[in-house]
């Protein structure tokens, strides 16, 4: 894998493994646990599996900066933070490829341009179609915010459900994971900060 400076882009270097050789793993899965995977119930799986991790996964094929350059100038002197709070966030994590379920909080503060604010669920979404840790997914973001954009600041939080913590191992069914990253204005200035902690609490 190429990570690509600025974006955290990744290329696949792994694209020419073919759709049916990632089938017949999965299948070797299916037998492995104990399973016939050609009873008709299983039988299917292994393709719907891949189509599945396709979507989970397709952050990969994704650039996440291309969705914040499109950008508006007028806005007639706007300088405080825009907050998009409870953008669901939907990932694995990348030591059991378990789920990781909650949202994210992203605010930024504009010098002189802002961007449309279904953009930020936009990068928030392409970093969660990866295998994740919930502190690099949090960086991810605010870095990519903050070097595409050029704000004043930038500050994202995520509060998520880790299922390789609930559904197994300890099985602690009703604990989250709170991460949160400030750049510029927001780790500069905790007023800054603090207003925004305030609004996403409401």
């Amino acid at each position: 894998m190429k990570l690509v400076k600025g974006t955290d882009q990744i290329k696949n270097k792994n694209s020419s493994i073919s759709d049916e050789k990632a089938e017949e793993a999965i299948r070797t899965i299916i037998q492995w646990i104990g399973e016939d995977s050609e009873r008709e119930g299983l039988a299917s799986t292994p393709k719907r599996v891949v189509r599945a991790f396709k979507e989970y996964f397709k952050g990969y094929s994704e650039d996440p900066g291309k969705f914040l350059s499109k950008t508006f100038t007028e806005v007639d002197g706007y300088d405080d933070m825009v907050i998009e709070k409870n953008i669901s966030v939907h990932s694995h994590c990348e030591h059991h490829m378990a789920p990781i379920i909650g949202v994210a909080h992203v605010a930024y503060i504009p010098s002189d341009k802002v961007v449309g604010l279904s953009k930020l669920a936009r990068v928030v979404e392409v970093f969660s179609k990866r295998l994740q840790t919930q502190e690099r997914l949090t960086m991810q973001i605010a870095k990519t915010i903050m070097e595409v954009l050029k704000p004043r600041g930038v500050a994202v939080t995520i509060d998520a459900t880790h299922h390789c913590m609930t559904n197994r191992g300890i099985k602690k069914e009703n604990t989250t994971t709170v991460t949160n990253y400030f750049l510029g204005a927001f780790k500069d200035d905790l007023s800054f900060q603090n207003r925004y902690l305030r609004y996403i609490n409401k």
